[in-house]
């Protein structure tokens, strides 16, 4: 499946997962759209809460600069759904089991023991041109986008 980490200037791959409501989604870096793709461990635990409303909270900014938001993580489609409508996110949660698509982004576990919350901002060629990775901070990885964007 190519290599295990993604760089700034690198294409993403290719990939399908399920979304919140159980339909099956295709990423691609043809599909000539830009997304903000952010991964994170767990849904409705503190960060992973923090993080999600951050970007539910800057939605709008996004839209406007033709971005779209996907966050990641190993939850069920079923988990998505609960955390979107406990949270009103206004975005697509994508399920990862097994962390399959989590690898090819470099976005794999600390210490093998947690999923890493990491960042992705890319063009609309599929490119990374921002990533932002830090286990600890919720809002701080909207935070750094805004920085980056503006």
């Amino acid at each position: 499946m190519g290599k295990s980490k993604l760089s700034i200037g690198d294409k993403i791959p290719e990939f399908e997962l399920l979304n919140q409501n159980n339909e099956l989604v295709r990423i691609s870096p043809t599909d000539g759209k830009k997304r903000i793709i952010y991964f994170y461990p767990k849904d409705d635990t503190r960060f992973c809460t923090e993080q999600a409303c951050s970007f539910r909270d800057w939605q709008t900014d996004l839209t406007e600069k033709g971005y779209e938001v996907i966050g990641i993580s190993g939850d069920s489609p079923a988990d998505h759904l609960k955390f979107q409508a406990n949270h009103t996110l206004n975005f697509t949660l994508l399920s990862d089991k097994g962390g399959k698509v989590r690898k090819l982004f470099g976005a794999s576990n600390l210490l093998g023991l947690i999923p890493a919350r990491k960042t992705f901002l890319v063009n609309e060629k599929g490119v990374v041109e921002f990533e932002y990775e830090a286990m600890f901070e919720g809002e701080g990885h909207i935070d750094q986008l805004k920085k980056y964007i503006k």
